[in-house]
């Protein structure tokens, strides 16, 4: 069995949990002391209060929890975090409303998801030529799709 090591920053974090048996990640919280409002385009670094010891040959990601950004239109600001299993500081999450209503996110809120993956890293190798397949070099909405 696979364990990740996580540590208590502030007094006031909590630990990274899953919601039920089906979950694929671990909802990280906002460790903050006062509620933060995020105006229409604003975005914030929220710390969690934890750091962790991502497994090695994996590495952390940070994703937006659904409701957050569906219903709210909140969202992690680059995408998705990546955290190298390497990395031993706090786990900051940004966060940015695309919405057109200010959204205020309280202390203790579940702000994002942290997700495990294993990591591939091959060997690179420069070539003169790649191999050729049907989609060649046809590239965004090339596939007709």
């Amino acid at each position: 069995m696979m364990v990740m090591k996580w540590k208590r920053l502030h007094k006031e974090a909590q630990a990274p949990q899953r919601q039920t048996e089906g979950s694929a990640g671990f909802d990280l919280q906002a460790c903050i002391e006062a509620p933060v409002t995020l105006a229409p385009g604003g975005s914030y670094a929220f710390p969690t209060g934890i750091a962790a010891e991502i497994p090695q040959g994996c590495a952390g990601l940070i994703f937006t929890r659904s409701g957050l950004g569906f219903k709210k239109g909140v969202a992690v600001r680059n995408g998705v975090g990546v955290i190298d299993s390497d990395y031993r500081g706090e786990l900051t999450v940004g966060l940015a409303n695309f919405s057109q209503e200010a959204y205020t996110v309280q202390p203790g809120e579940r702000i994002a998801q942290l997700v495990i993956i294993p990591v591939c890293l091959p060997l690179l190798e420069e070539a003169e030529e790649l191999s050729s397949t049907q989609r060649g070099t046809g590239g965004f909405g090339s596939t007709g799709r």
